[in-house]
């Protein structure tokens, strides 16, 4: 008989917060009201908060201004965002000594597969083996982990939701699902709370009279397919009793390199945001170059003062990499995002996706090139991608050259991407602010501290 798998998630219970302790013992660290996301008065977004101010109504991604008009008392600091990652890596090494599977899902959360370990472990309990691992978790790192368990990812997923030790909760940070207790478990949930159901979904649900997994658990698949349609049907019926055939993989592929801005001031003015779009195509660019990754897809998110998000995408006809490149795919979206809502800009931002599967993390190649070697397109004309609505790319079809026509393809020669790498080397040794476009060394259009989201 086949051994039921067994599955982990481990998750750094309030990560940023307890990092922040750790590296600030006398301020952070004496402070129960702490917020982590920027400084007072600052325009940056919450990324953790303690659990007490939790209580207050304090969320993550919440402005870090209306956090403090919740809890006035909180102490309020930066993300430390080296150590944060320093002891990232140091959880999962302690991780990589019981698990022969580790899985990243985010700089706080990781997933293990400890399929075929039962003998390695006397046959002790998923449960047992999970104590053990936060055990030495916090004797290695000073920090504390949660840990869910069950035979597939979706189960953990929801598991260690159980198992956080919240205020009040009387949860020990460890809870795991036996095999064959996946649908009884889950029954406890809202279908809201199930990862991936999102709001459309579960609006779709609640007009069926199903909010809770039980009451979706009651209903035959093929009434599932009739009302859902074959795929969400069949994967809803799957869900809710806690089928998923996601595997646990050392390395997932990286799906978008990104980089954000919330500026100190609203920016209302045409050359200073291209300006700042300049500053993040050299950015983003040189994280996907660090990555070895080429991008087909470049989408610039802006959010306004009125802090509606909106963005516009565009998939090219091949790859690039050069911060000249992103800059000319970037540009007119965001004119076109100007063009549709004039109003001053709060936060803007560039994302890259649909890598280059060639590339898969290994080194780029080297290219010898040619004394007299042309520029060369890196793509065939295309159009805006993208679809309407809040949130998401807005204008299909609009480009610098007028309404409907198409955007001008960025063109990116061999010798471009071998200038961009030299570049890369020289801010290596010297420094990101050793060698910058000129536009960005201006002191007169200096538009302030930005917070990095």
């Amino acid at each position: 008989m086949t051994p039921a798998p067994r599955i982990l998630l481990v998750d750094a219970d309030a990560f940023f917060v307890a990092v922040a302790r750790q590296v600030d013992p006398e301020g952070a660290g004496r402070a129960a009201l702490l917020i982590v996301g920027g400084r007072p008065g600052s325009r940056g977004v919450v990324c953790s908060a303690s659990y007490e101010c939790r209580r207050y109504g304090v969320r993550s991604a919440m402005p870090i201004a209306r956090a403090l008009a919740l809890c006035p008392d909180a102490l309020c600091v930066p993300v430390p965002r080296a150590a944060c990652s320093e002891r990232s890596r140091a959880i999962q090494g302690v991780l990589g000594r019981f698990a022969p599977v580790v899985q990243a899902s985010s700089i706080d959360e990781w997933y293990c597969d400890l399929a075929g370990t039962e003998a390695l472990y006397g046959h002790e309990s998923l449960a047992d083996t999970a104590r053990r691992i936060r055990e030495a978790v916090l004797e290695a790192t000073g920090l504390y982990v949660s840990i869910g368990g069950g035979t597939s990812r979706l189960v953990a997923k929801m598991a260690v939701e159980v198992g956080k030790p919240k205020p009040g909760s009387g949860a020990t940070g460890v809870h795991c699902v036996a095999p064959g207790e996946e649908a009884e478990f889950l029954g406890r949930f809202q279908l809201a709370e199930l990862p991936m159901v999102g709001p459309r979904l579960a609006e779709t649900l609640a007009r069926m009279g199903l909010e809770t997994v039980r009451e979706a658990q009651r209903w035959p698949e093929e009434a599932l397919v009739s009302r859902l349609g074959e795929r969400t049907g069949r994967w809803l019926a799957r869900r809710v009793r806690g089928v998923d055939d996601s595997i646990v993989s050392p390395r997932e592929r990286q799906k978008q390199v990104s980089r954000e801005d919330t500026f100190a001031r609203d920016l209302d003015d045409d050359d200073l945001l291209e300006r700042e779009l300049l500053r993040l195509a050299v950015r983003v660019s040189s994280d996907l170059r660090r990555q070895a990754l080429r991008a087909r897809t470049v989408t610039v998110k802006v959010k306004d003062a009125d802090f509606r998000v909106r963005s516009a995408q565009r998939t090219l006809g091949g790859f690039i990499e050069s911060e000249g490149a992103v800059l000319k795919a970037a540009r007119p979206l965001l004119r076109q995002l100007r063009r549709k809502r004039r109003v001053p800009l709060r936060l803007l931002g560039i994302a890259l996706s649909h890598f280059d599967a060639d590339d898969r993390g290994a080194p780029l190649p080297a290219t010898q090139l040619g004394l007299f070697a042309e520029p060369t397109a890196s793509a065939s004309p295309g159009v805006s991608r993208g679809g309407g609505g809040e949130g998401k790319g807005e204008g299909e079809g609009e480009g610098e050259g007028g309404e409907g026509l198409p955007f001008p393809e960025p063109t990116e020669s061999e010798r471009d991407r071998a200038l961009t790498r030299a570049l890369d080397r020289i801010r290596d040794r010297y420094g990101s602010a050793a060698i910058l476009p000129a536009r960005l060394v201006d002191p007169a259009h200096e538009t302030g501290p930005r917070v990095e989201e």
